[in-house]
């Protein structure tokens, strides 16, 4: 159930929501009952800090105290349901055909879930007929993960609080907290406040958490029974391999999005937060796998965005708009895509080429005159080239045209040289002799060769946006310091 934080009223004469839907004549004559109000109308704007400050949370479970922060019901139905898989596969025979229903209705109530609960009702990312709505929230009953209502209320607040103590299963707890331990042990605090009145309105939300239980014993083992029993005479095969093993998996498969999913993988499109994309865990929860891309863009009804990688709950959802049942599947933009992608590859490119050595800039180097560059080269290899004074000393036996073309250029420009004149050197080339900067002459760079002075490994940079505009340029500061030689 939806937990909201208690605020101080407000006159309903000063509140300003939304701009309504329908005329406000019409308005007047609709009442809403307490399930279908907002639940997030009046939070304060610091619901989070406000809460985290103001709800106390449960003691730390303890060896004293473990027995009763246990959640008996989930508990039953996580460690029951396994245990009869188990003995059925050690006492019952395994049919071909009872083996393929069970893969068939793994999948069906697992698309229950992921194309009806999440994509659908928590989601909200297509628009569904009634006839697609109803068989989905019956698939989804197959699963036994709680009501619609229920589940997307839990996935709602973990969206919007994720990674924080708001989230019912939040990574950072722990990977075993994450898939199965929110569950088992009651949560230490409160989920946080998620609105679910949207789904209070909705006819087949209503119909199916009032009949749950129902549905959940017939969906969950009586027509994977009836299917092998009735279809070829294996009654005990279809409650322990269709029933039991398939929801057992059912279940793993589902949690693993809550944990595999934020600990496996890449993080292509953000790493603010935990989600991650990796094709194990896609393969593993029918195409739930690309978490990172589902995180960033949640009300998108694709998963997976290339055409490559493993979504059936995608193509499920494409198929039945080709059928009419489905419409207005929702795509985030691809400009705002792409630049969730480049912006995570311009950070992993910093990171990169912060991690490099890289030529001093301009004005990090002493301004040094001919003359003084003419004086020093007798005690030093020096050599200019696009204005800047290189020391080549421990360089001219590592030459490759041999020393004796280095040597002659010592104490002379040897800019029309290198530049071509002798040999047209690689942009290596080019990288390692500005490492070699010890000066830069004074007068500047000869006309003409500006954009050269820059070597190649750093004409494009990355740049955080309060680098941009600082300067950068080379220094008119003038000195002939003869610590240019050490």
């Amino acid at each position: 159930m939806s937990s909201v934080v208690p605020t101080r009223t407000t006159d309903p004469s000063k509140v300003h929501p939304s701009p309504p839907l329908t005329p406000p004549s019409t308005l007047k004559n609709i009442k809403m009952t307490k399930e279908e109000e907002p639940a997030d109308m009046n939070i304060p704007d610091n619901y989070v800090a406000w809460t985290l400050k103001n709800q106390k949370p449960l003691p730390p479970v303890s060896w004293n105290n473990w027995w009763k922060e246990l959640n008996y019901l989930s508990l039953s139905i996580l460690t029951i349901t396994p245990s009869i898989a188990l003995w059925g596969a050690f006492h019952v025979k395994l049919r071909w055909e009872t083996a393929i229903w069970s893969v068939f209705y793994y999948f069906v109530t697992g698309l229950g879930i992921t194309a009806g609960y999440h994509r659908l009702w928590a989601h909200r990312s297509y628009n569904a007929s009634k006839t697609l709505k109803y068989m989905l929230a019956t698939a989804g009953a197959g699963a036994v993960e709680g009501s619609i209502k229920w589940w997307s209320r839990g996935h709602r607040a973990h969206h919007r609080y994720t990674d924080t103590e708001l989230d019912p299963y939040n990574a950072h707890m722990g990977f075993w907290w994450s898939h199965i331990g929110w569950m088992i042990v009651k949560p230490r605090r409160k989920p946080g406040v998620a609105d679910v009145s949207d789904l209070s309105r909705d006819e087949v939300v209503r119909w199916q958490h009032r009949w749950y239980l129902h549905l959940i014993i017939g969906m969950g083992f009586l027509l994977p029974m009836a299917v092998a029993g009735l279809g070829w005479g294996d009654w005990a095969g279809g409650f322990f391999f269709a029933g039991a093993a398939r929801l057992c998996f059912v279940h793993h498969s589902t949690f693993c999005v809550n944990s595999l999913a934020h600990w496996l993988g890449e993080t292509p499109f953000d790493d603010k937060h935990t989600p991650r994309d990796h094709v194990i865990t896609a393969l593993v929860t029918v195409g739930e796998g690309y978490h990172n891309f589902h995180h960033q863009f949640p009300m998108d009804y694709r998963n997976a965005i290339k055409w490559y990688q493993y979504d059936p709950t995608k193509w499920f959802i494409w198929t039945m708009s080709q059928f009419g049942l489905a419409s207005h599947l929702k795509v985030f933009p691809d400009n705002e895509v792409r630049k969730g992608q480049l912006a995570m590859q311009l950070k992993r490119l910093r990171e990169t080429q912060e991690g490099l050595s890289f030529a001093p800039e301009g004005n990090e180097l002493p301004v040094i005159s001919w003359e003084s560059f003419r004086e020093q080269s007798a005690k030093r290899s020096l050599v200019v080239i696009g204005g800047f004074i290189h020391d080549v000393s421990a360089f001219m036996d590592e030459h490759p045209g041999g020393r004796h073309l280095v040597a002659k250029m010592v104490g002379k420009d040897a800019t029309t040289a290198f530049f071509g004149g002798v040999y047209d050197h690689s942009n290596a080339a080019h990288n390692w002799l500005s490492m070699m900067r010890v000066g830069a002459l004074h007068g500047g760079t000869q006309h003409g060769l500006d954009d050269k002075s820059v070597p190649p490994s750093q004409r494009l940079r990355i740049a955080r946006y309060n680098e941009i505009g600082s300067g950068n340029a080379s220094s008119t500061a003038w000195s002939d310091s003869e610590g240019l030689l050490g």
